[in-house]
């Protein structure tokens, strides 16, 4: 059987995953079944720089803030701010920390200078600014989009003044209260404030699309992008504060629903500029229903990928990354019933998998689930098998600081 599920593997490269897709994708989506691995990170990096220089191209989209993005964005347009500061404060998640991402942010700068404006590279964070049941002050996005409109179209169209905003909003603490995890009485999310700063945060919204003939007149492309984004951006964190302020047994299927809901808008919106290389968890970009056990209960919700897959169709590809050991977490060599632990047979350390053609090569055999060890690892769920694009396996993740052969 191996020398079957051999001829469908390929060399790990963009090209191959090309072969494997009918057209060049508005979005290619590479999934990663654990954070924190800088051997994927940088297996990430090899096939942007790939897709860029063969295939066009030009935006790279990550599982991080979609605010603090911008601060990448910048960097890699002008040189503003340095290396340091930007990996400081354009990261979430602690993601500025990874030498594979200081990698990537430095490449793409020395790609774009002295290009015109036209091929230069785009960052774009594509999570909102949340990490499940904590989230971020509404502040910045309801302060930039208030800032924004008043600039253009003249205060008697706004709903309230920026000292309004400011006063509703309080401090910022109210917003970040750790508690608010696990109690939702101590969440800000459903106080008089709040509800009326979602009403204040539809209006502007709504100004942007009333408006848009005279905005997008007085605006450059990237101005009126943002403004989009800190549209979208304070809705969505409102919505998300008010959930959080739920008590009722849905709250957490609620959250996990909504933070995806606005990584698929930030895709889309991406996606409106050009052809995008998109990299987040699997689960963040499969097409099928996402899952997760929190605290004995089982949550299920459709995830960015199934959004946008819904909404693009064939112009949406999704490939999945599968492990074989990640041995310094306790991941050891897996059965060789599973998916992983028939790609581990295999000569080569990393290879691209034709979905299609391992399925021909299994005939009627279903692979068992891998059950991982460790809660940070994902294990590739052989039922999606036909529903990916395309799969990249990696043989061995080695410790941190060592890069992987």
């Amino acid at each position: 059987m191996i020398s079957d599920i051999e001829s469908a593997a390929h060399t790990v490269e963009a090209a191959a995953l090309m072969r494997l897709l009918p057209t060049r994708p508005r979005l290619l989506a590479l999934g990663e079944p654990t954070h924190g691995e800088d051997a994927l990170l940088d297996l990430r990096n090899e096939l942007f720089r790939q897709l860029v220089e063969q295939d066009g191209y030009r935006t790279i989209a990550i599982e991080s803030d979609c605010l603090r993005g911008l601060v990448v964005d910048d960097h890699i347009a002008s040189g503003a701010g340095t290396l340091d500061e930007v990996m400081e404060n354009g990261f979430s998640h602690g993601w500025g920390a990874s030498p594979a991402n200081r990698e990537l942010v430095g490449w793409m700068r020395a790609y774009n200078d002295g290009r015109p404006a036209s091929e230069r590279l785009r960052f774009a964070g594509f999570d909102g600014p949340m990490e499940i049941t904590a989230a971020e002050s509404p502040r910045q996005a309801l302060a930039a989009l208030h800032g924004y409109l008043a600039a253009r179209i003249g205060a008697e169209l706004l709903p309230c003044t920026a000292e309004t905003l400011d006063r509703l909003l309080g401090t910022d603490d109210r917003w970040t209260e750790p508690a608010a995890m696990l109690d939702p009485a101590r969440s800000v999310g459903r106080s008089a404030e709040a509800g009326r700063l979602r009403l204040l945060a539809d209006d502007m919204a709504a100004l942007l699309d009333a408006q848009a003939p005279h905005l997008i007149e007085e605006s450059s492309p990237d101005e009126w992008d943002r403004a989009r984004l800190y549209g979208r951006t304070a809705t969505g964190l409102l919505r998300y504060h008010h959930w959080m302020a739920d008590a009722s047994p849905a709250r957490m299927t609620r959250l996990v629903a909504l933070r995806d809901q606005m990584m698929a808008r930030s895709l889309l919106a991406a996606a409106a500029r050009g052809p995008v290389f998109v990299h987040a968890h699997n689960s963040h970009l499969q097409r099928e229903k996402s899952s997760m056990r929190m605290g004995g209960d089982l949550l299920e919700w459709w995830s960015a990928g199934a959004l946008v897959s819904a909404r693009l169709g064939a112009e949406y590809a999704f490939v999945a990354t599968a492990v074989g050991t990640i041995r310094h977490r306790g991941v050891d060599t897996p059965s060789p019933d599973t998916v992983e632990g028939l790609l581990y047979g295999l000569p080569a350390d990393r290879c691209v998998i034709d979905p299609q053609r391992l399925a021909a090569a299994l005939g009627g055999m279903r692979p068992a689930a891998r059950v991982s060890p460790w809660f940070g690892y994902s294990a590739f769920d052989p039922a999606h098998l036909a529903d990916s694009d395309g799969i990249v396996f990696v043989k061995d993740l080695p410790e941190r600081g060592r890069k992987h052969g």
